[in-house]
């Protein structure tokens, strides 16, 4: 996944407005204590990671199609999940990163997960990284969501954002240039996987 800062919690930042391409992200601020918010948009909330949530990212994280461009496989042991999302709980508490699950803002239908990682506050960048579960491709979700991680990430005073995608990811890909991202490389056998070497190409975004 495909993983604010003191800073945020005295800016007492209740609202944050991103706009792109003509259109609107709005990211409301319905909670916030140091940790991640909730976050709003037209469709969707964006949730503060638990580790309850691990059962519901189990049927994803298990998904080969979904983890065909991840630098793990599928993992088909929940305790293993658990695990990953017990760590991901605590690097946020320990504010390295940001993580959130994303569900419908009317049926509260979970989707998937998305977040700002590798957070470093001295130069204000992070990663941003996002998964959906299959069920939820090609609605714009992901687009909306990172919107709104994007429009929360610019007011909380970071100033750069990385994307890494495997290569042949083309549905990241799009998005991330939908997004405003620009490919600034590629990273060459950058993750051993399956007893292979991946290339990745390396996106930025300058906020």
């Amino acid at each position: 996944m495909v993983r604010c800062v003191r800073a945020v919690a005295r800016a007492e930042m209740k609202r944050a407005l991103y706009h792109w391409e003509d259109r609107k992200a709005i990211a409301r601020a319905s909670q916030f204590a140091g940790k991640a918010m909730i976050l709003e948009t037209e469709r969707l909330s964006l949730r503060p990671l638990e580790a309850a949530d691990a059962e519901l990212l189990f049927p994803i994280l298990s998904d080969p199609e979904v983890m065909a461009h991840w630098d793990v496989p599928e993992i088909d042991d929940p305790d293993v999940v658990r695990e990953v999302v017990e760590g991901q709980v605590a690097d946020v508490e320990a504010e390295r990163a940001l993580h959130w699950t994303i569900w419908t803002l009317e049926e509260a239908e979970f989707l998937g997960a998305c977040d700002l990682s590798d957070i470093d506050r001295r130069h204000k960048r992070a990663e941003i990284g996002f998964m959906l579960g299959r069920g939820a491709w090609g609605q714009g979700y992901a687009l909306e969501a990172m919107r709104a991680v994007i429009a929360f990430a610019a007011s909380s005073g970071f100033r750069r954002l990385s994307a890494r995608t495997h290569l042949g990811n083309l549905r990241s890909d799009a998005l991330l240039v939908k997004l405003g991202f620009k490919e600034e490389g590629l990273l060459r056998g950058h993750v051993l996987r399956d007893g292979d070497r991946r290339d990745c190409r390396l996106f930025g975004l300058l906020l």
